[in-house]
């Protein structure tokens, strides 16, 4: 029996500790750390309740000891020629001296201590801290704000007193530095030291800030900073272990740089370092720059003239009867490759079933790698998924047909309803719903061909950010609760629309909650029928 008890625990154990994976990446998450960090608190003030109520026990006893030792210390003697006083010393040193020490070695802390090894297996890891402060960083990129924004909790559509410390600032930059990525550490080592500079108190030295924002300003190229800077750290500390050599390296490759350029001096620039101050490196994305402007709300291609070609209209899928009497309000969104939304999608009450299904089964949100057909994470999607059935409850199989009813294609041979929680800076780059002709075994144990369309539920509002974007035409489409988005992916001939690809913006501020339906081409061929060439 007890062999079995112990197989259980550990087996609820390793469920639980699968599902914290990579916490940062879901929201709906990392609520429930709010909730064990208010239970830790409330602990911990017990604890020191208990440490004072203890040593006020202490201090009551040396008080009443020190009267009676001032009096027996004065004239030991006389003080032991009265028999009680004889009786209490042999009492005191016997019994009560006794009672004390075991008082002071109660340890009012263990209930604390048991408490926070019950929850330290729920709480994030390194590469959680990790993840949120490169996920920081992506929002800062996107958005164009720079560190001192994040550092006085200055953000678009959010004025919050919640700051970052000089000692918040240097880990992130240290978070950079480690990984190589000397664009943000220069960021965020500029701005622990501006904060140091003005006289905020922190663990991390001036010093060693200077030391790692003079290397990193080194690997940006920028080589007479890298010198004014290490100038600065040798004024501070002249017996740095590396800030001497560093120096004398740095001299030395600023002048065989002039002597190249046939200059005879070259000074750093007096401008503060900030955003902008440096050119981001590329990365493996294309689009980047058109797909963070989309995302920022610029670079939207929608003129006035296109814009007074798109309507709004009660749809009611052909008559369908579930339709007939409540029909769909419909809007375009965009023209060509026609986008449509639909209101009030959901209600408020399957939106909260939905969520509530998810939340137990919420994992890492994965990809399907194009030659293998195998899903893997990747650090370009961050979010937390969970598929559900209809099966599963009324709600899901009633979400499932509605979605028929206002496609009009059969979602018998769809995927699962996937339900998505984006987490701190949640995103997912820009991507193919379809597989392409180099991936063809993508969907292939699926057996239901590849999608042919693609229906997104909003199911939260965003504060800031979180759009979904289209890079090749232009467009973004703004979350709003309750409201779905339609699009094909295919072209009746079945060739894919390569100007489908899409992206999930970072969010910025707010918890974003979407739920997909994936339809494939199978079961489509009366519904949807193919057209002879690949446009129609």
């Amino acid at each position: 029996m007890s062999k079995l008890l112990s197989f259980v625990v550990w087996s609820l154990l390793c469920c639980s500790l699968s599902i914290q994976e990579d916490i940062f990446t879901s929201i709906g998450q990392m609520t429930d750390l709010i909730y064990t960090e208010k239970e830790l608190v409330q602990s911990l003030k017990e604890y020191i309740q208990a440490e004072e109520s203890k040593l006020a026990a202490v201090k009551s006893w040396a008080n009443k000891l020190d009267s009676v030792t001032r009096v027996s210390s004065s004239d030991p003697e006389g003080f032991l020629a009265n028999p009680v006083n004889a009786y209490k010393l042999m009492k005191r040193l016997n019994t009560e001296w006794s009672e004390l020490e075991s008082l002071v070695l109660q340890d009012p802390s263990e209930g604390f201590i048991s408490n926070i090894s019950v929850h330290r297996q729920f709480f994030p890891d390194e590469e959680d801290q990790k993840g949120a402060a490169k996920a920081l960083m992506r929002l800062q990129d996107t958005y164009q704000l720079d560190s001192e924004s994040f550092s006085s909790g200055k953000l678009p559509g959010l004025h919050s007193n919640v700051i970052l410390t000089v000692d918040d600032c240097f880990d992130m930059g240290k978070t950079a530095y480690n990984d190589g990525d000397y664009y943000h550490a220069v960021l965020w080592m500029q701005q622990a030291l501006r904060q140091l500079d003005v006289g905020e108190d922190a663990r991390a030295s001036k010093a060693t800030v200077l030391d790692y924002l003079s290397y990193s300003v080194y690997q940006m190229g920028d080589v007479p900073r890298a010198i004014e800077l290490t100038l600065r750290l040798v004024a501070i500390d002249s017996g740095h272990q590396r800030a001497g050599a560093n120096l004398r390296y740095f001299e030395r490759l600023l002048s065989k740089q002039l002597k190249e350029l046939n200059q005879s001096q070259q000074t750093s620039s007096e401008e503060p370092i900030q955003l902008g101050t440096y050119a981001r490196p590329k990365d493996h994305l294309p689009e980047r720059e058109v797909y963070e402007a989309l995302c920022r709300g610029e670079g939207v291609k929608m003129t006035e003239k296109r814009r007074s070609g798109l309507f709004c209209r009660y749809h009611d899928g052909n008559r369908n009867p579930r339709l007939l009497l409540k029909p769909m309000m419909e809007e375009d969104e965009w023209d060509s490759p026609r986008i449509v939304r639909y209101l009030n999608a959901l209600s408020d009450d399957e939106i909260e079933r939905i969520k509530q299904l998810a939340k137990p089964n919420l994992a890492r949100a994965t990809v399907r790698d194009p030659k293998t057909g195998v899903l893997t994470t990747a650090n370009y999607r961050v979010s937390k998924s969970a598929w559900l059935e209809g099966e599963d409850d009324p709600v899901v199989a009633r979400v499932n047909q509605r979605i028929e009813d206002i496609t009009g294609l059969t979602v018998k041979t769809a995927e699962l309803l996937q339900v998505a929680n984006y987490g701190v800076g949640g995103q997912y780059e820009p991507h193919f719903d379809f597989s392409r002709k180099d991936e063809p075994d993508a969907f292939k144990r699926l057996g239901t061909g590849n999608r042919v369309a693609t229906f997104l539920n909003y199911m939260s509002d965003v504060e800031a950010g979180g759009a979904t974007v289209f890079p090749d035409f232009g467009a973004a489409i703004w979350p709003r609760k309750g409201t779905a988005v339609f699009w094909y992916n295919l072209f009746r001939s079945g060739e894919g629309d390569y100007r489908t690809r899409h992206a999930a913006c970072p969010v910025l501020v707010g918890n974003k909650w979407v739920s997909n339906k994936w339809i494939h081409e199978r079961g489509q061929e009366f519904r949807r029928p193919c057209g002879l060439t690949e446009g129609i």
